[in-house]
């Protein structure tokens, strides 16, 4: 594997020299050439001159940038590119060290891998590697690649620095029209249902991280060229992207789905559905039942006690009225009492 650049990270007063290779692999993707559909042949973008409508051959075409409030390209040669003072050309100074989750993943493009470039720079390509592990950051700082200045961030993976191109944040795009046009409201048993959901799907495993369309257009390719009818591996039917009426129902089918495509609590869910039945029959058994038990006994000792509540009411009335006469009896005669003494008192004051 060779290397795409070479170049310097400045980190404080320390230089550390590297190479930077490709981290990913773009050959391995899916790509189609445009081809004349009435013979086959190859259709080839042709590099045409605008103005004398010839073609061109490599070592006559060169640079030209046409500013955006004009409709004019100016012709730069490489020696123009290299006398700008870019000081990011052979050096990626390090500005700011920042937590990794600050950085907005829509501005992360290509990544590289760095490598030492000199015997020299292992220990201070270490030391970097490690501070940043140790304390959780990344740094980020700016690098002229392939003839433009990019911001870039370093961070630790492994035994190794890798660096990330990263977009400049006037190239994110704002956001209008993409949220919903009207305000939605999610119910807490809603989002708790998402998240079992989440719960459900567990790891990846090596089948998810499989390129099945190429896989699915070789096989395609082969049996076109061996004049055969293609052998397609479908796997498990994938469920159909129709409108969601009940959004709880499709939450907890999605969670049964789930468990089911691994292999999760079949037994368990099917146990569970056979004794539903039974446990709802005896709950109504024992419901009729107790009804009935409760409307016989509740009637026979509310009329045995309704006869003793009348009894004892009467009992109690009686004895109130009885204690009532008497002390009026006590009343009256001590009335009497009082006024034969009063009478008594008055005939010895007048003897």
């Amino acid at each position: 594997m060779r290397p795409t650049a070479k170049f310097s990270i400045s980190f404080g007063l320390v230089t550390i020299p590297v190479a930077a290779y490709n981290a990913t692999d773009t050959s391995a993707s899916v790509s189609f050439v445009r081809i004349h559909t009435a013979d086959g042949g190859r259709v080839r973008n042709q590099p045409v001159c605008s103005l004398e409508g010839v073609e061109v051959s490599p070592d006559e075409i060169g640079r030209g940038y046409r500013p955006h409030d004009a409709d004019v390209v100016v012709p730069l040669s490489d020696e123009d590119l290299d006398a700008l003072p870019l000081p990011t050309a052979k050096t990626l100074t390090i500005l700011a060290f920042v937590a990794g989750g600050d950085i907005d993943p829509l501005q992360m493009g290509k990544g590289y891998y760095l490598a030492t470039d000199s015997p020299a720079a292992a220990k201070p390509y270490v030391l970097l590697r490690e501070a940043m592990e140790r304390h959780e950051r990344v740094g980020l700082g700016k690098i002229a690649l392939h003839g433009r200045e990019t911001l870039a961030m370093i961070r630790p993976m492994g035994d190794a620095l890798v660096m990330q191109v990263l977009l400049w944040p006037h190239q994110i795009r704002p956001m209008d029209g993409v949220l919903p046009e009207r305000e939605v409201e999610v119910h807490p048993n809603e989002v708790a249902a998402a998240e079992t959901l989440m719960d459900s799907f567990g790891e990846l495993s090596e089948e998810d991280l499989h390129d099945h369309y190429r896989e699915a257009l070789d096989e395609l390719v082969s049996a076109k060229l061996a004049h055969r009818e293609p052998e397609f591996d479908t796997g498990e039917e994938q469920p159909s992207g129709g409108q969601v009426m009940d959004l709880m129902a499709a939450l907890q089918d999605s969670v049964r789905a789930a468990k089911r495509s691994r292999g999760e609590d079949e037994g368990d869910e099917g146990r569970a559905a056979a004794k539903r039945p039974a446990k709802k029959a005896a709950a109504k058994t024992s419901t009729a039942s107790g009804t009935k038990t409760g409307t016989k006994s509740g009637t026979k000792s509310g009329t045995k006690s309704g006869a003793k509540t009348a009894s004892g009411a009467a009992t109690k009335s009686a004895a109130k009225k009885s204690t009532a006469a008497q002390s009026a009896t006590k009343k009256t005669a001590a009335k009497t009492t009082a006024k034969k003494k009063t009478a008594g008192r008055g005939s010895r004051r007048a003897g």
